[in-house]
């Protein structure tokens, strides 16, 4: 009788000296580079083209613990583009471009999988090209090098060990703007 009654002290004693479970932080920042393809959209496929960011940097923010599936994100980004049969590229053949974006968005996960996110983001973006484009498909539109607008995007954030893997589709610039629509992929390593 004495073995049970002392097995039952030192298991409510264990008991009462354990911590209290806490969920697993996941990591909160990520700094890494980031490239993908881009295009014009709608009248302005033609006055843009197509082409790829050959560069680019990239700086998130996006603290999420394991507890909950959802959190909230914010990415700053910077890439060099080349665009090519852009009717706006009179001087060269290519259209050179140089983007800034901020976005602010929700990071929801419907998986179990606490590494796998995906992720709804808007935020302004500057755009700086080599060469005026035409503001509107007008003959004698207004023609600008920098341009100022919203831009919108979805994807998946993945974490790799210590790295994060992220697929985006972005449309921006919104507004009076030339718009285009890219699909991006960045790598980058987490910390805290």
């Amino acid at each position: 009788m004495r073995g049970p009654a002392v097995t039952l002290c030192v298991v409510v004693l264990a008991l009462s000296n354990a911590e209290p479970a806490a969920a697993d932080p996941m990591p909160s920042g990520s700094l890494g580079l980031v490239s993908g393809i881009v295009a014009g959209t709608g009248a302005d496929a033609k006055r843009l083209g197509v082409g790829w960011y050959q560069y680019g940097g990239q700086a998130s923010w996006q603290p999420t613990s394991t507890d909950r599936p959802y959190g909230y994100t914010v990415r700053w980004s910077t890439m060099l583009g080349r665009l090519y049969n852009a009717s706006a590229a009179q001087i060269d053949n290519k259209l050179s471009t140089v983007q800034m974006d901020l976005t602010l968005g929700m990071r929801y996960r419907p998986w179990s999988s606490p590494r796998r996110y995906l992720t709804a983001r808007i935020g302004a973006e500057l755009l700086r090209a080599n060469e005026p484009i035409p503001v509107s498909s007008d003959p004698g539109a207004e023609m600008r090098r920098a341009f100022v607008g919203g831009i919108a995007s979805i994807g998946i954030d993945q974490y790799l060990s210590s790295f994060l893997l992220s697929v985006d589709v972005r449309y921006g610039l919104i507004g009076d703007t030339p718009s285009q629509l890219a699909l991006l992929v960045g790598i980058g390593v987490t910390g805290p």
